[in-house]
């Protein structure tokens, strides 16, 4: 065996695992500091910050007592108050004891003996720090991205093979083939009765308005077959595909619109297909089989259909304008509540049998999704981050025991009853919640390797 030839798998393998590490490590870091910041503000002391699990390999003790620590293998972390015997928060009863012979006031300072709203809202600062993360992610990439021009205006051309290309960059789009382009990605649905208008040919005919004057150019069809995006974890990203990349042909028949090659895939029934493919000048081949796949529907529910996992756009980008941060913001909170709609939707499907449970993943899963985001550059990352956190946040509401949303759950018993849980009706309760997620985690692995 050639030791060299592995250097590129071993080069890889790092990478995904620094993206996984990073990515995870940002998105524990915010849910635990959500913890630390509103425990601290509601009276109650922390003990620990860590950031990862184990032995610490950095440390510093602040002011407050507070010690902030790097620890040995960075998969999670977690704040531990005073009165925890361990990271999920459970009750150490003998120190408890000890601080009440000590000084029955200082047990307003733990976790177990602060008021109700205080151990509520430390509890579910976690997820909802996670919540605000997405907001902010998703709100930055929309405001850097700003707003495409009104009316559509070339801002880059897109090269082509064998495409005819009259269209300047600057030129304003007025009409296409007589048809009034509308506002671009119009909420009223004009702009998707426009596209649907369009008689699909390899050459259109474009009305532009080019310093000053109206011209009619020649250029292509408006939705080539050009990679814009790769979806993770598909068949597209594991066949080496590359973003740019334009696909001529199809079992050696041309085509030129993004809906050929999706009519391909989707009648395939999983046969393999061998793509002629444009790269920077060179003809390339690639032989690949699309993948069933579970799509969530525009009116809710999910559909299965075979996928390549390739993402398209237009023969351009439209040159943008600067869009008000706090529109950005809003964009960044719906998106977020898009995440936490189609995470639900997609539980309550596996759950029902309507579609696999192979699409939940688990650890070796996140971390290739991780790489392969990073792979295709940094606003990639950064939205796969946001969209992470988005889920981490959901499932620390769950309502399991060792989880936030299993502390909730008994703290909103014990605002109904008066009184909390006893101790070994806690014990019991959390040891069947780590068996579940112990479960739920094994289960996961098992996809990642089987499915």
């Amino acid at each position: 065996m050639d030791i060299f030839s592995l250097i590129p798998q071993f080069g890889g393998f790092v990478y995904t695992v620094v993206a996984f590490v990073v990515a995870l490590s940002v998105i524990v870091a915010v849910h635990e500091f959500g913890h630390y910041i509103v425990g601290r503000w509601s009276g109650i002391h922390a003990e620990v910050f860590s950031v990862g699990m184990g032995p610490a390999l950095w440390s510093r003790t602040d002011k407050r007592g507070t010690r902030w620590q790097i620890a040995a293998f960075p998969f999670g972390g977690y704040v531990k108050f005073l009165g925890d015997s361990n990271a999920a928060s459970g009750k150490d009863s003998e120190t408890i004891a000890e601080i009440y012979l000590r000084d029955p006031e200082e047990l307003r300072r733990t976790m177990h003996g602060a008021p109700l709203w205080a151990r509520t809202a430390t509890v579910a600062a976690g997820p909802v720090f996670n919540f605000i993360l997405s907001v902010l992610v998703f709100g930055l990439v929309f405001w850097s991205q700003g707003q495409p021009k009104d009316p559509l205006t070339v801002g880059t051309l897109y090269p082509l093979p064998g495409a005819v290309q009259e269209l300047q960059v600057g030129d304003e789009i007025v009409a296409i083939e007589e048809i009034p382009v509308p506002g671009f990605g119009g909420e009223d649905g004009s702009w998707s009765k426009f596209v649907k208008a369009l008689p699909v040919q390899p050459t259109l005919e474009y009305k532009v308005l080019r310093d000053g004057q109206e011209l009619t150019v020649n250029g292509p069809w408006l939705f080539p077959p050009r990679i814009q995006q790769l979806a993770p974890q598909s068949a597209a990203m594991d066949s080496g595909l590359a973003v740019g990349d334009v696909i001529v042909a199809v079992d050696g028949e041309p085509i030129f619109a993004f809906e050929q090659l999706k009519e391909k895939a989707e009648g395939s029934d999983g046969r393999p297909l061998l793509l002629t493919v444009w790269r920077d000048g060179a003809e390339l081949e690639f032989a690949l089989a699309p993948r069933r796949t579970d799509e969530p529907k525009p009116g809710g529910g999910f559909v299965t259909r075979w996928r390549i996992g390739i993402v398209g756009g237009m023969a351009l980008e439209p040159a943008t304008e600067p869009t008000g941060f706090g529109t950005a913001l809003v964009g960044g909170a719906l998106q977020t509540l898009q995440v936490i709609e189609g995470s639900l939707s997609g539980i309550w499907h596996m759950v029902t049998g309507a579609i696999s449970t192979c699409n939940i993943s688990g650890p070796i899963g996140i971390a290739e999704t991780s790489g392969e985001m990073a792979s295709q550059g940094a606003q990639s990352f950064v939205f796969f981050i946001a969209v992470l956190s988005t889920a981490v946040g959901l499932l620390n509401l769950f309502p399991i025991p060792a989880l936030d949303g299993g502390h909730l759950l008994f703290y909103a018993y014990e605002a109904v009853s008066g009184r909390p849980p006893s101790d070994a009706a806690l014990r019991v309760l959390m040891a069947i919640g780590i068996t579940i997620i112990l479960s739920l985690m094994v289960f996961a692995l098992s996809n990642d390797i089987f499915c």
